[in-house]
C-alpha cells in the first residue's frame, strides 16, 4: 500500500486524513500550525516538521490547504515539497484545495521543473461528513497518466470522480460547483427566512418540495441545518465561502463574464464575514436575514 503525504489539517484534512487511516493507509502529515496535528495523530497519522519531511516519507502526497498562497508556500516555501531530494520525494502531488485553474497550472508546470513531480488537481465537493464516509465528489485535472495514479486513492475518499481534462480542468468545474454553492446557500437562507416569515412549518419545507423543479441536495442537507441553527461542528467556515465567491468572480472576469447573481451573492457574504463571523459556519448565514430562535 502506498505511503501517504497530507499537507493541511482543516476540517476538511482532519476528516479525509481519518478516513484514509480507518482504510489503513501510513499517513504522515503536517499543518502550519502544529497543534492542529492533534486531531490525527491520536488516530495512527506520523506528524512531520515540514512540507518536505512529508515529501520524503511519502509515494503520494496530498494537499487541502485554504487558498492558492497557501498551496504555494507548502510547494515552493523555505521546507516545502519542491525541496526534498528529487530521489526521496513522491512521485505524484494531489492538490484538493480550490484554487484558481491558472494557480493549479503554474503550480504543476513547476514542480514538475523544480522536483519531478507530477500534479494532479482534484478540488472536493461534499462536507467533511462525505470526506469521513468516502462518499465526496471530486473533480480532476491532469494527465492521463498521472490521473490513472491519482484515481485508486482518491477512490478511498469519493465515489463520483471525474477527470475533465489537463490540470486547471478540475479547478475551472470547482468554480462553477462554487458559483451553484454559493449563491444556492443565500438562495437557502433567503427562502427559509420566508417560510419562516410566512409562519410555515418549515421543517416540513424540504419533503413538500421533494421531488420538484425545486429539490436539490441543498434543499434536502443545508436547509434543515439552516431551520435548526445547527451550526456546530461547522461544515464550513464563512471565510472559506467568501473566498470561493471572490475566485468564482474572478475566473468569471477572466472568462470575460459578468456574473451579477454571482456578485450579489458574494457581497451578501462579505457583508457575513464583516460583522465578526469569519469562523462561523457557512450555514450560519441566515442570520443575515433572521434571528435565532429564543
Amino acid at each position: 500500500m502506498a505511503r501517504i503525504g497530507f499537507l493541511g489539517i482543516g476540517l476538511m484534512g482532519e476528516a479525509m486524513v481519518r478516513r484514509l487511516l480507518e482504510r489503513g493507509h501510513q499517513v504522515t502529515a503536517w499543518n502550519l500550525e502544529p497543534e492542529r496535528l492533534e486531531r490525527v495523530v491520536p488516530h495512527g497519522a506520523i506528524a512531520a516538521p515540514s512540507p518536505a519531511a512529508v515529501a520524503a516519507a511519502s509515494d503520494i502526497v496530498l494537499s487541502c490547504v485554504l487558498h492558492a498562497e497557501a498551496v504555494a508556500n507548502c510547494l515552493f516555501g523555505p521546507g516545502g515539497v519542491a525541496t526534498a531530494a528529487p530521489a526521496s520525494a513522491g512521485r505524484l502531488l494531489i492538490d484538493l484545495s480550490t484554487i484558481p485553474p491558472e494557480a493549479a497550472r503554474g503550480f504543476a508546470a513547476r514542480l514538475r521543473a523544480e522536483a519531478g513531480m507530477g500534479f494532479v488537481d482534484a478540488p472536493v465537493s461534499g462536507g467533511p461528513p462525505a470526506a469521513r464516509a468516502g462518499t465526496l465528489t471530486i473533480m480532476a485535472g491532469g494527465t492521463p497518466e498521472d490521473v490513472a495514479v491519482a484515481e485508486p486513492l482518491l477512490r478511498e475518499l469519493g465515489t463520483n470522480i471525474t477527470r475533465l481534462g489537463e490540470v486547471g480542468a478540475g479547478q475551472a468545474a470547482k468554480m462553477i460547483n462554487q458559483a451553484i454553492v454559493g449563491t444556492g446557500f443565500l438562495v437557502m437562507a433567503e427562502a427559509l427566512a420566508m417560510a419562516e416569515a410566512a409562519g410555515l412549518d418549515a421543517a416540513a419545507v424540504p419533503a413538500a418540495l421533494a421531488g420538484g423543479f425545486a429539490d436539490s441536495a441543498l434543499l434536502q442537507r443545508i436547509w434543515p441545518l439552516m431551520q435548526r441553527r445547527a451550526f456546530d461542528p461547522p461544515l464550513g467556515y464563512a471565510r472559506q465561502l467568501q473566498k470561493d465567491m471572490h475566485a468564482v468572480e474572478d475566473f468569471a472576469r477572466g472568462l470575460g463574464l459578468d456574473l451579477p447573481v454571482v456578485g450579489a451573492a458574494a457581497g451578501r457574504v462579505d457583508d457575513y464575514v464583516s460583522q465578526g463571523h469569519a469562523m462561523a459556519d457557512s450555514v450560519s448565514v441566515i442570520r443575515l436575514y433572521r434571528k435565532d430562535p429564543g
